[in-house]
Parts: structure tokens; sequence; C-alpha cells
């Protein structure tokens, strides 16, 4: 009996109640802003300053309207961080706490 029990409590746990799909508009934003982050981190430990950092942006070719800010919001924030983590390191965090947040907000 105890058996049994125990079966029914760790299958009920098993099955996912709600699968949840990321939009492929979501999945393209945290891609996007992952490589953002991973440029400014790779900039950043290069020695690079936040001010040419800046201007390297203003220089970019963005699709989006949003995406200017967003750049320049997100290369401020890895500047303002005292993270010596690599670029990769970061782009991968990132793009794991973007998912996990959008998936959250479901």
């Amino acid at each position: 009996m105890r058996n049994l029990v125990i079966s029914l409590a760790l299958a009920s746990v098993a099955i996912p109640v709600e699968a949840k799909e990321l939009k492929p508009n979501d999945r393209y934003m945290c891609s996007w802003g992952a490589g953002t982050a991973a440029r400014a981190q790779e900039l950043k430990l290069q020695g690079v300053s936040l001010y040419a950092a800046r201007q390297k942006i203003q220089g970019y070719k963005f699709d989006k309207s949003w995406m200017r800010m967003m750049a320049m919001g997100i290369t401020e924030q890895t500047y303002d961080s005292k993270s010596r983590f690599k670029p990769e390191a970061i782009r991968k965090s990132f793009y794991e706490d973007c998912v996990r947040y959008k998936l959250a907000r479901k």
C-alpha cells in the first residue's frame, strides 16, 4: 500500500499541469538582448569606456525602434556590474533569465 501511495504521489508531481510555450518574438528578443549583453561585456573587458560603448551603439543600425534604447540600457547595466565573467557566460545567463521571466509572465 505504501509503495502505491508513493508511486501515485510521484506520478502526480511528474505530470506537468500546463506546458508553456515561448512566442517566437519573445525568443528573438531574449536572444537579441543576450547578444547585446555579451557584446557589452566584451567591450567592458577590453577596457573600452562606457562613453565609447555608447558611441558604438549610436552607430549601429537597428531593425526595430525599441532596440537602440534597450541596447543602451543593457550596456549601462553591464558596465555598472562588477562582473568579470566571459561574454559567453553573460549571453547564456541573460538568455536563460529572460526566458524564465517571459514564461513566468504567462
